[in-house]
């Protein structure tokens, strides 16, 4: 029986926001892109993600989960993900990160513009 990435995945994105704040988070998710990518094409390709998967856990991850987390996360086709388009892949792999963002945005519409999603 095959095991897929999302259940052996801990997902540690909503600590760290509410240990580090919004601010440091994405510092930190600054970090894991600049580990992850091809130090002359400044963006993290299939092969960077490859060779440097390691220094953040991700070694066991098979060929087609790396191609997969590409091509999830890149918006433009250019088979490579910019340092946006990584901390957008991070966020909606987080998905606590991503109920609490929504819930937070229902807040500040309601609050500002009296709207409701």
């Amino acid at each position: 029986m095959a095991t897929s990435r999302k259940s052996n995945f801990n997902d540690f994105l909503p600590l760290m926001a509410e240990k580090l704040g919004g601010d440091g988070l994405i510092g930190e998710l600054c970090k894991g892109f600049q580990l992850l990518m091809d130090r002359d094409k400044r963006v993290i390709t299939f092969e960077s993600l490859k060779k440097n998967s390691a220094l953040l856990g991700l070694q066991d991850l098979s060929d087609d989960d790396l191609k997969g987390m590409v091509k999830e996360g890149d918006f433009d086709g250019d088979e490579a993900l910019n340092q946006m388009e990584f901390c957008v892949l991070m966020f909606r792999l987080s998905p606590e990160l991503m109920e609490q963002s929504q819930f937070l945005l229902e807040q500040v519409l309601h609050q500002e513009f009296n709207f409701s999603l």
